[in-house]
C-alpha cells in the first residue's frame, strides 16, 4: 500500500481542484460524510441516545470536522462543536461549513481550556471527533497552548476517538509526536494512507486506519509516486522463489553462515536453522574452533566447520586470523550468499576479519550484529561494496554506531538516506521494521509483535534473508519479504504460546504455516 507525504496530499488536492475543476467544498463534504459514518459506526446505542463532541481547528481539517458534526446532528445525535483556534482564521471552506452548521441550529463554540462545562460534556460523550490539525502540522504543539489542552482533554475522554485524516499532533511524514498527540481509536484518512500512520509512534496513536475515497480522481492517486509503501502478504508471496519440480539441493541455493563465539553459540545455530527451514539447499556454518564441537552436536542439516581448521592450538592470533579468512573465502566459492555476524564477538581481530571479507568477496553478503559493529569507524568498508549486494540488518543502536541518524524521528527517512548514501539494502529492525533500497525506496513491515523482542530473533531473520536471497529473490524482495514472513511466523507463535512464552525457535517452527499460507494452501 502506498504511503503518502503531506506535500503529496496537498498536490493531489490542488490537481483535483484546479485541473479537474472539483469544488473544494465538495471534497470537504465527502470527507465530512466519511468521518461522520465512522463516528456512527462507533456508537454503542441508537444515535438519539448518544452524544458527540467535535474538536475542530481553523483549517480545512477543522472544516471536515464541522461538516461531520452537522451530519451527526441531522442523524439525531446531541452534538457540541468546539473551535480550537481563532474564528477569524477559519479557511473559506471551513467558514462555509460553519454557516451550514448554524443553519441547522447548532453553533460553533470557541474552546476554552478553563471551561469545566465543556470538559464535562466531552467526557460524557460516546464519540469524540478529532479534527484539530490535518496533515500539514510540522511544528511542536506549545505545551501551554489551548491546542495542547484540547489534545489532553480528548485523551482523557472515555468515548471512542475518531480522528479526521490523521491523529492531531502526529507528524505526517515521520510518525513522530509533535509535542503531544491524540490517541485515536480510529482514523479516517483520505485518498492515500500517510507515512506517519504506518511507522513510529504515529502507528500506535492512529488506531484502526481506514482509507476513504472523497472524490479525488483515481488516476491522480495512481500517478502519485510514493517511495514508501507497506509490505503485505502479496509482496511476501512474490518474494518466495519458485521451486523446480525436478530440482536438486544445488538448485535451491547455498549459504555460508559465519558467526559464534564463546558464550554465543545459539546465534549462528539459529541463523543456520532458519536458512535450512526456509528452503535453502545447502547451509554451511563456519564458527571459531573453540565452539565447533558445540555446533556440531546441535546441527543436523546445516554443516558446521571450524574456521581456523582446528588442530594446532599453538598458532598465533594473526596466523589463526589468516587461516579463518582463507577458510571463509574457500567455502564462499561454493556458495551464493554469505551471512556474517551473529554472535561473532567484537574483539579487534574479528572486526578486521569481517572487513577483509567484505572487501574481498564479490558475493552477496547479509551483515548482522557484530558484522555490523565491525563497520564502526570503518564505513568505507561498506562504501567499497557499492555495486555489490550488501544487506545490513541493524537495530537502532547498531544503526547509530555506523552513522545512521534517527535524530529527526523519521525511521523511514533515515533508512532511505543511509541506503542511498552507502549503496546497500538496509533492514532497520524494530517495531514496524523498515527495509530501504539503494534507489531510495522504503518498505514498512506490517507483521510482528513484542514476542519477537528477544535475543535470537534477529539471528533467525538473518538466516531467512540469506536463504531467500540464495534461492533467487532480488535483494530488496528477499529482505522485505523475509521481514514479513518472520513477523507473521512470530504472530502465529504468539497465538499458540503468547508473546511472553514464544522463543526464536518457535518462530522457525512456524515457518511452514506461513509458507503454506503464502502459497494459498
Amino acid at each position: 500500500m502506498k504511503l503518502a507525504t503531506a506535500a503529496q496530499m496537498r498536490e493531489l488536492d490542488r490537481r483535483a481542484i484546479e485541473e479537474r475543476n472539483i469544488p473544494s467544498i465538495d471534497l470537504m463534504e465527502r470527507a465530512a460524510a466519511e468521518v461522520a459514518q465512522a463516528a456512527l459506526d462507533a456508537l454503542p446505542d441508537r444515535p438519539g441516545k448518544c452524544r458527540a463532541a467535535v474538536f475542530c481547528g481553523a483549517g480545512n481539517n477543522g472544516g471536515d470536522g464541522i461538516g461531520a458534526a452537522r451530519l451527526l446532528f441531522l442523524m439525531g445525535l446531541k452534538v457540541r462543536v468546539f473551535l480550537v483556534g481563532d474564528y477569524d482564521r477559519l479557511t473559506p471552506d471551513a467558514m462555509e461549513e460553519t454557516g451550514r452548521l448554524s443553519e441547522c441550529g447548532t453553533e460553533l463554540e470557541v474552546f476554552d481550556p478553563a471551561d469545566r462545562a465543556q470538559a464535562a460534556w466531552a467526557k460524557s460523550c460516546q464519540v469524540i471527533i478529532d479534527a484539530v490539525f490535518g496533515v500539514g502540522l510540522s511544528r511542536d504543539i506549545a505545551p501551554e497552548s489551548k491546542f495542547a489542552a484540547a489534545v489532553d482533554l480528548i485523551n482523557a475522554c472515555q468515548g471512542t476517538v475518531v480522528s479526521a485524516d490523521i491523529a492531531s499532533g502526529v507528524e505526517t511524514d515521520t510518525g513522530r509526536v509533535l509535542g503531544r498527540a491524540v490517541r485515536a481509536d480510529r482514523t479516517v484518512t483520505f485518498s492515500l494512507k500517510k507515512i506517519g500512520q504506518a511507522v513510529g509512534d504515529g502507528f500506535l496513536l492512529s488506531g484502526d486506519v481506514s482509507v476513504r475515497d472523497i472524490g479525488i480522481p483515481a488516476d491522480l492517486a495512481r500517478e502519485t509516486v510514493c517511495p514508501v509503501q507497506t509490505v503485505e502478504a502479496d509482496f511476501a508471496a512474490a518474494a518466495l522463489p519458485p521451486r523446480k519440480p525436478d530440482g536438486h539441493k544445488g538448485d535451491f541455493g547455498k549459504v555460508l553462515v559465519v558467526g559464534g563465539s564463546v558464550g554465543y553459540t545459539g546465534a549462528p545455530y539459529l541463523t543456520a536453522s532458519a536458512a535450512v527451514r526456509s528452503g535453502c539447499g545447502l547451509v554451511y556454518l563456519g564458527v571459531p574452533d573453540s565452539i565447533w564441537q558445540v555446533e556440531a552436536s546441535k546441527c543436523v542439516t546445516a554443516m558446521p566447520f571450524p574456521l581456523a581448521g582446528g588442530g594446532d592450538e599453538l598458532l598465533g592470533r594473526r596466523a589463526r586470523l589468516c587461516r579463518a579468512f582463507s577458510s571463509v573465502m574457500d567455502t564462499m566459492r561454493r556458495c551464493e550468499v554469505l551471512a556474517i555476524g551473529p554472535g561473532l564477538g567484537r574483539d579487534r581481530d574479528t572486526a578486521v576479519l569481517v572487513r577483509e571479507i567484505l572487501l574481498s568477496t564479490e558475493k552477496p553478503v547479509v551483515l548482522d550484529a557484530d558484522g555490523i559493529n565491525a563497520l564502526e569507524g570503518h564505513i568505507d568498508s561498506l562504501d567499497s561494496r557499492r555495486g555489490r549486494v550488501t544487506i545490513l540488518t541493524p537495530h537502532d543502536g547498531e544503526f547509530a554506531r555506523v552513522g545512521g541518524d534517527l535524530s529527526q524521528g523519521g525511521r523511514a527517512g533515515a533508512a532511505r538516506a543511509f541506503a542511498q548514501e552507502h549503496g546497500c539494502v538496509l533492514v532497520l529492525k524494530g517495531h514496524r521494521t523498515v527495509t530501504a533500497g539503494p534507489e531510495g525506496n522504503a518498505l514498512v513491515n506490517t507483521t510482528g509483535n513484542s514476542g519477537l523482542a528477544k535475543g535470537g530473533s534477529g539471528d533467525v531473520l538473518t538466516g531467512l534473508i540469506a536463504s531467500l536471497l540464495a534461492q533467487g529473490a532480488s535483494p530488496v524482495m528477499a529482505a522485505a519479504g523475509a521481514v514479513w514472513v518472520h513477523g507473521r511466523a512470530g504472530d502465529l507463535a504468539a497465538e499458540a504460546l503468547t508473546e511472553y512464552c514464544m522463543t526464536p525457535e518457535d518462530v522457525i517452527a512456524a515457518f511452514p504455516r506461513v509458507f503454506s499460507e503464502l502459497q494459498g494452501n
